[in-house]
């Protein structure tokens, strides 16, 4: 279990080692390294997903490990509430951002080995705090630095802890 506090709330994530075990190490070990303390929610769209787990307050990316294998033909759905790995138009080029599902995306899972078809990796599932998800998804959002959906007051992870 993995609880990532907010400084709106509590949001608790369970990852799922069996389906997705390259992605559930990676993001464990982002999360061991304290990567994601700083980290802001930096992408809200209200009905689709919220994402975090790249940037700073400042909108400053930072640093991360090499990308690594996309997992998404693993058998997991872009559910509500599970927790996948953002990437690049590139589909094994997933570091450490990640999004949190607000709908059932399934034109995110994976159906082919093509660019197009290749899907984003679910990992886990939020076992408790949707409330939380659900109030982040609510924001009001602005452009800001070259990004689109920004939280107008940032949405900041403080502190991560692994039970």
């Amino acid at each position: 279990m993995i609880t990532l506090t907010t400084n709106v709330g509590d949001i608790e994530i369970e990852l799922n080692m069996d389906k997705a075990p390259v992605t559930s190490k990676n993001f464990m070990r982002y999360c061991k390294e304290g990567f994601y303390e700083g980290t802001t929610f930096h992408r809200v769209i209200n009905g689709f997903m919220i994402q975090g787990g790249g940037y700073d307050e400042n909108m400053v990316e930072k640093p991360t490990h090499s990308p690594i294998a996309n997992e998404a033909n693993r058998g997991l759905k872009n559910q509500i509430g599970t927790i996948a790995m953002a990437r690049t138009d590139a589909p094994h080029s997933a570091t450490s951002e990640f999004f949190i599902n607000l709908a059932n995306n399934s034109f995110l899972d994976f159906t082919a080995t093509t660019n197009l078809g290749w899907g984003y990796a679910v990992f886990g599932k939020v076992t408790a705090g949707m409330d939380v998800v659900n109030s982040i998804a609510k924001v009001k959002t602005k452009s800001r630095l070259g990004h689109d959906d920004v939280p107008c007051e940032p949405i900041v992870i403080t502190k991560v802890t692994i039970s």
